[in-house]
């Protein structure tokens, strides 16, 4: 990593990004356990603390921001209380909710956590998965069209949790209306959309998602697994470049121009919830920049490990990454 790295960073702040994905709130009620129930065999958590923030795509979104870039968010939710927590979690952030649109039959999704200590007791999740139909695929395409000829944008992610905002008519109509406006697509995927997303210019799974997607048992261990794996997907999606991350393997990343592998630093690991999310916003912002891939792999690196120390889903602090940089450097 060099100096051009740390300038793109600091250059994040001229760059607007269009997030489209599965939006939904993180929330967490936080504090102690200190006995065991005499109800059931089951911890007691005596509540200190109530928090609730922008989740999934919009964790990526919130990314973004941190790092200084603007962004407008596109997704669906619900006529329900999570929305309006949603929508003033963004509005609190300084993210454009102007792509969200409002569906009669699903929920907005959300996630809550109960923790005690930096440690997780148990997740409650509320959601709706099937993908959106036909009609709403429409509008959804819609409002993204409409938010590419308002404005300029640098790059897009499409940023999939499974949970239906991503169907196959948005994702490839998104990559058509990216294409149409000369714009770069990223994409972070999941398992039951993973072929649709084809041709992008940049394709970050993670080994997991890599297997399932291409129905694989290619170890993170065993290079010569990841590049035959590497190879099928390439063959199978055409992706410019892919960004595989493996866990404690480090990353690895290949494009037209070659390939390379970045191992992973030693830290300690708290919560790896969230760090997908940091990857692809780092990643996205370098890439609009055309900062080589091996330095964008080794930055994008460097940032899902630094969030990992952290509990729960939290966003990249740039100032901590630009001095990681320099440690790195050093």
């Amino acid at each position: 990593m060099n100096e051009q790295v740390k300038t793109a960073l600091r250059g994040a702040n001229q760059l607007n990004i269009l997030v489209v994905g599965d939006v939904m709130v993180d929330a967490y009620l936080l504090g102690k356990v200190e006995r065991i129930s005499p109800e059931a065999p089951v911890p007691i958590l005596r509540t200190e603390k109530r928090e609730q923030r922008p989740g999934g795509a919009a964790n990526v979104a919130l990314n973004l921001v941190a790092l200084g870039a603007r962004c407008t968010l596109v997704g669906a939710m619900g006529q329900d209380d999570e929305a309006n927590i949603l929508k003033g979690l963004l509005e609190g952030a300084g993210i454009s909710a102007a792509g969200l649109v409002t569906l009669k039959d699903r929920p907005t999704t959300s996630k809550t956590r109960v923790m005690s200590g930096g440690q997780h007791l148990l997740r409650v999740d509320r959601e709706a998965t099937h993908d959106l139909d036909t009609e709403q695929s429409a509008a959804l395409l819609k409002r993204i069209n409409a938010l590419l000829a308002a404005e300029r944008f640098d790059a897009i992610i499409l940023e999939d949790y499974d949970k239906g905002v991503l169907s196959s008519e948005v994702i490839r109509g998104s990559i058509a209306a990216a294409r149409s406006f000369g714009i770069p697509v990223t994409v972070d995927p999941k398992l039951r959309h993973f072929n649709d997303f084809k041709g992008v210019d940049l394709f970050k799974p993670n080994l997991l998602e890599l297997n399932e997607g291409l129905g694989l048992r290619a170890r993170g261990d065993r290079p010569e697994e990841i590049d035959a794996a590497l190879e099928a997907l390439s063959a199978r999606l055409a992706p410019a470049a892919t960004l595989l991350t493996l866990s404690e393997n480090g990353v690895r990343f290949c494009s037209g121009t070659g390939s390379g592998h970045h191992p992973a630093h030693a830290r300690e690991i708290v919560d790896v919830s969230g760090a997908g999310d940091t990857v692809i916003a780092v990643a996205t912002v370098l890439l609009a920049q055309q900062i080589s891939l091996t330095d964008v792999a080794a930055t994008a690196n460097l940032a899902g490990g630094l969030v990992c120390e952290k509990p729960g889903v939290v966003p990249i602090d740039p100032e901590a990454l630009l001095t990681e940089i320099d440690r790195q450097n050093a």
